[in-house]
């Protein structure tokens, strides 16, 4: 096993400057490491991506996917990893930002042999990075990675760590959907309100329970069909749309919550929005700078993914000092005041929600710095 860093290695760069540039380029603060992994024995590729250390150590989960690229991959593990820094910095957390990938289909590589390989990768950063779940990987595949690295969180109760994550997650993005509610319609209740969920999967079906619980009228879909048919089989009364295209333009709809991979806000999606509200636990939201304007020229409230969603990464830090649910939640519950800040501030200063809480964030970034 060997581990290589970003710089000593080519990587192809692009018109637009590629992964390289994503890397470097300093008006984002670039990415203080990049480690780029391989074990030939157990077919592992991974990267590893170190995007700030201001608040402490790295935290972010392992996202195991099938990539149509080695690119494709570098570029989603510096885009995560940034995406983390933000994230742990609103969310009051004494960690930096960081994230990993495994590259290929989960539902065909992932072995134990595997999962060991990558863990010792982990731990030969010296806790510079701590890892958990993410898509593709689950609380089992943590157990396992923990086997050989001892930075590892998002374990099982019966090896010490905090469980399922995704509950914590689904419920922050409700109290951040409340404080959406509460800003755009005087009231922090979806009762009566038709809300779309685009995946149903690990996050996706608890937060679908919080707005039946709430009174919301819910439509959904998903890629997966039993993932929708756990959730009809429970609740028939949930609509289901053939499609996110379907979803998006649903006529009435009052709040959509993308909920599966990245990129949901584009050039395509954005105009065909009949929703008010764009607030879901999926990561990186928006395909590219430009759209958090687009969305707000078009009087759409969109409530920052990565302030939203982070009720997992709450959960996960705090197994590091022994996991206590009750206090994990209601840390949670301060996302709905974390989000109504950024939208008080996006209105004092002019500027779309996204910006603000950029601001908000790097400010502490830059005051840890500091100190």
């Amino acid at each position: 096993m060997g581990v290589t860093t970003v710089t000593d290695v080519r990587l192809p760069v692009s018109a637009d400057g590629g992964v390289l540039h994503t890397l470097f380029r300093s008006e984002q603060g670039g990415h203080e490491q990049v480690v780029l992994c391989q074990d030939r024995a157990s077919g592992l590729r991974a990267v590893i991506a170190i995007h700030d250390t201001a608040l402490g150590p790295a935290l972010g989960g392992t996202r195991f996917h099938a990539y149509a690229s080695e690119d494709e991959a570098v570029l989603d593990a510096l885009n995560l990893s940034r995406g983390m820094s933000y994230k742990n910095a609103l969310a009051g957390l004494d960690h930096g930002g960081g994230k990993a990938v495994i590259i290929g289909d989960p539902e065909l590589i992932k072995t134990e042999e595997l999962l060991l390989a990558y863990g010792r990768f982990v731990a030969s950063l010296g806790g510079r990075y701590v890892t958990a779940c993410d898509v593709g990987t689950y609380v089992a595949d943590m157990d396992v990675v923990a086997r050989t690295n001892r930075w590892t969180t998002g374990r099982s109760p019966e090896n010490g760590g905090a469980g399922d994550s995704s509950v914590l997650t689904a419920f922050g993005v409700f109290q951040g959907m409340r404080a959406s509610a509460q800003h755009l319609w005087g009231d922090p209740t979806l009762r009566g309100r038709k809300v779309g969920v685009a995946g149903v999967g690990k996050v996706g079906h608890h937060l679908v329970e919080h707005l039946l619980q709430d009174g919301a009228e819910v439509v959904i879909t998903d890629v997966r069909a039993e993932s929708i048919e756990r959730i009809r089989s429970r609740h028939p009364q949930v609509g289901v749309a053939a499609d996110t295209g379907s979803l998006i333009r649903t006529e009435g709809l009052d709040v959509y919550a993308p909920c599966a991979l990245g990129g949901a806000l584009n050039d395509g999606t954005v105009p065909a929005l009949t929703a008010k509200v764009v607030c879901g636990a999926a990561n990186n939201q928006l395909a590219h700078p430009g759209v958090e304007k687009d969305l707000a020229d078009r009087g759409i409230l969109y409530a920052p993914d990565y302030v939203v969603n982070a009720g997992g990464v709450i959960q996960v830090a705090d197994e590091l000092h022994g996991f206590d649910f009750d206090r994990c939640k209601t840390k949670a519950a301060k996302i709905f005041d974390t989000t109504l800040a950024i939208f008080a501030r996006a209105k004092e200063d002019g500027i779309p929600p996204a910006a603000a809480a950029d601001r908000l964030a790097e400010q502490r970034m830059a005051d840890a710095r500091r100190s």
